[in-house]
């Protein structure tokens, strides 16, 4: 017997009784009845969740004396595991799991085979079916399929026949609808308060099964239909590269699309007796399962990007579409998703988005980065989100601690929010230090600049008082785009930027893409050749070998600066006749438009960023060659420790203040004395502000940090007196210990000087 046949037999009986005049305990012992007999197993049991606990409700096969007796917690037992996961179990052998529990009044230990599917309520497990037999076996897909189906179809007869109360079928159970605290990775530092809201419309399936088998069908294909346009219309957006770069990054979505196999799966759920929502969901379920038994990434990623491709159809033949950004943040709104892309974030008002709270994420994702820059707080791989956290929930979170708090209770919100407002307290104190120029207490003048790479950041430059922006992320608006941003459109953000700076200075570091920060035009390509992506085929590398790049940014630059001075960076440089190849670019393009006649900037500054540590020792025959030089310390940390930033068990164990990276950083500013070239640091290590005091002491004196950092280091900048701080540094270098924060932090403490 066929999935569809087994589970349309089930949905026809499950029908006549529903229709009949029994009791909700009488329908369900005949539901379990003709599960059982339908799959031609030994047992068959429904628990349903009441008051918070997993009750045995019904079971053929086990003694009826444990009906209403045997009772289990969520996640205890592997029907607990089960409704906790909101997951299928597939057993072979029951007790060889580890969270198989004995129940002596069941009378269960002669079955060896188990399968559980959840029977989910509103995306929550208020109940599980469950089969056993003594014969040790794995279920069949088309069992397991049976299973799924019927528990789709028992979740509105339970719901309807108000066999649990409308609290437990939205699973607010005591402990569900009280506070709860969800962990996660910090990937954006910061506090943040406001409502839960999805990004994605949730599709909520008000009807499992069918009044009519062929318009179902025919909804499904519809979707289909509009669903492929959809991936076909991405895939002719793509402008950039020859040879189908961006044919090749969407190859898995199309073949997925368009696979005759997915689609009959739906059809034979529909003939099943299922709606279309319900029968798309239920090869969803099917699908989940067989992700969790994967271990190959490659493959595992491709199955999300079936179950993406889902939700898409799921959604399509609902009638939902776009995302909660379309329809606009009411109030102060926590986000929560399974993943983001950056151009998605910038979607939604930044006024009222108060944090993000992903289920996956990483500390190199795209939108880690436009978030930062955005200033709002972001969590990720956080466990439990979905079946935690309500729409319209209340949500603390404190992405500095990695944590969120849900439902909280008043006097956890009230100690939250007055720990929030001493961190706006502090902020307008900074505020207040936004026209003060950073002196020292000996009189020495500290250039406190700040990083950029949207064109909202520079309202940040008035509102903190900055010298200008010594780092503005020219690859923001490349990771933002399915295609290459064209020249017109990279010219007028150069020029905006240009216009809101003023008179301050802007340094435009060259695109910076490949690595942790790969594009869909380009993914294919570095993906073939990188296997450690982040000392690969990146940034100048990636710009001199695909040429055309780094010319279209080139005349756009020069372009957007005409009549003003023009500072212009090159990311990665390992040797100085990669920053001869870059400025050679530049120069061409130069003359090209001086030969058209076009009004050029007044002076070019080249600059060059110091992150990959072999520059340092050619730092003599480059350094005559540029106006300034900044170190990114970001990556010339990973590279200098031979250590992954974003590898978590890595991430706190080389210490910026360790002796390693001060002495490195201190030979380098030695190195270039007398040689006229102003020398600075970009990178989160100038906006903390002991590795600040540490950077002073060796004698850095620009400092390009994020926005937010502006104003407490203008702060610290003029309680300081270098003289006394070099001294203390050089005497620490002498014979350093594993780090300097404790000599730094007792320094600090000792002149009334915050570092926290």
């Amino acid at each position: 017997m066929t999935a569809a046949a087994a589970a349309r037999q089930i949905l026809t009986r499950l029908t006549e009784v529903m229709a009949s005049r029994l009791h909700a305990q009488g329908k369900l012992d005949q539901v379990v009845e003709i599960i059982g007999e339908c799959l031609s197993s030994e047992v068959c049991s429904i628990y349903l969740l009441r008051e918070g606990m997993l009750e045995l409700f019904a079971t053929r096969g086990l003694n009826q004396s444990a009906v209403h007796v045997t009772r289990m917690a969520i996640g205890e037992g592997l029907t607990g595991a089960i409704a906790q996961k909101v997951e299928t179990l597939n057993l072979a052998e029951a007790k060889a799991h580890p969270d198989f529990q004995y129940r002596p009044e069941t009378g269960e230990e002669k079955f060896h085979s188990f399968a559980g599917v959840p029977i989910v309520y509103r995306e929550r497990a208020v109940g599980v079916l469950c089969v056993q037999h003594v014969e040790p076996r794995r279920y069949e897909d088309i069992e397991i399929e049976a299973l799924q189906t019927t528990a789709m179809v028992l979740s509105e007869m339970i719901a309807n026949a108000e066999l649990i109360d409308e609290e437990q079928a939205l699973g607010l159970t005591a402990e569900q609808s009280g506070p709860q605290q969800l962990s996660g990775l910090t990937l954006v530092k910061g506090l943040g308060a406001g409502v839960a809201v999805y990004h994605q419309p949730r599709v909520e399936i008000t009807q499992v099964m069918a009044d009519d088998i062929e318009a179902e069908r025919q909804r499904v294909y519809r979707a289909f239909d509009r669903m492929r346009e959809q991936i076909d219309s991405l895939a002719s957006q793509a402008e950039f590269g020859v040879g189908g770069e961006h044919e090749e990054v969407l190859e898995t979505y199309k073949m997925f699309a368009y696979d005759e196999g997915w689609s009959r799966r739906i059809n034979e759920a529909i003939d099943s007796g299922l709606t279309a929502e319900a029968a798309i969901e239920r090869v969803q379920q099917h699908t989940r399962m067989r992700m969790r038994e994967i271990d190959d990434p490659l493959l595992a990623d491709r199955m999300h990007d079936l179950e993406d491709l889902a939700n898409r159809l799921l959604r399509i033949v609902a009638g939902r579409f776009g995302t909660a950004a379309s329809q606009g943040l009411r109030k102060d709104s926590i986000l929560i998703a399974r993943n983001l892309g950056p151009a998605e974030l910038l979607e939604y008002d930044k006024r009222r988005l108060k944090g993000v709270i992903l289920e996956e994420g990483s500390l190199t994702a795209h939108v880690v980065i436009v978030a930062r820059a955005m200033n709002v707080p972001v969590i990720g791989r956080t466990k439990g989100v979905r079946t935690t956290i309500r729409e319209g929930d209340e949500i603390l979170l404190d992405a500095t601690a990695g944590s969120a708090t849900v439902r909280p209770l008043p006097q956890v919100a009230e100690a939250f929010h007055a720990r929030f407002a001493k961190s706006r307290e502090k902020q307008a104190a900074y505020a207040s230090l936004r026209d003060v120029e950073p002196f020292t207490r000996c009189g020495t003048r500290i250039q406190v600049m700040m990083n950029a790479g949207l064109r909202d950041d520079m309202s940040a430059l008035g509102l903190t008082g900055a010298d200008g922006v010594g780092l503005f992320r020219t690859e923001f608006q490349f990771l933002v785009s399915a295609t290459l941003p064209q020249r017109e459109r990279q010219t007028r953000l150069y020029r905006d930027v240009l216009d809101a700076a003023g008179d301050k200075p802007v340094i435009f570091r060259t695109v910076d893409i490949g690595g942790d920060k790969s594009v869909p035009y380009l993914a294919s390509e570095i993906a073939a050749q990188d296997e450690n992506p982040a000392m690969g085929w990146r940034a100048l590398r990636l710009a001199l070998e695909r040429e055309g790049l780094m010319k279209i940014q080139a005349r756009s630059l020069l372009e957007a600066a005409a009549g003003r001075s023009l500072y212009v960076m090159f990311p990665m440089v390992s040797e100085p006749w990669e920053f001869d190849a870059a400025k050679q670019v530049f120069d061409e393009q130069l003359a090209f438009l001086r030969a058209q006649k076009k009004l050029l900037p007044e002076r070019i500054n080249f600059g060059a960023m110091l992150e990959v540590p072999a520059l340092a020792e050619v730092l003599d025959m480059l350094l005559p060659r540029l106006s300034f030089l900044s170190i990114g310390t970001n990556d010339l940390t990973q590279f200098l420790f031979a250590a992954d930033r974003a590898n978590p068990k890595l991430a706190e164990r080389y210490d910026w203040l360790s002796p390693s990276i001060l002495r490195f950083l201190r030979r380098v500013m030695q190195s270039s004395i007398g040689s006229g070239v102003d020398i600075g640091v970009c990178g989160e290590m100038g906006g903390r502000r002991l590795e600040a005091l540490a950077l002073l002491g060796i004698g850095y004196r620009r400092l390009s940090i994020t926005p937010a950092a502006v104003g407490p280091i203008k702060e610290l900048v003029r309680k300081v007196d270098l003289a006394e701080l070099t001294a203390a540094m050089n005497g620490w270098l002498t014979s350093p210990q594993h780090s300097l924060r404790e000599e730094l932090a007792a320094w600090a403490d000792a002149r009334d000087i915050e570092y926290d």
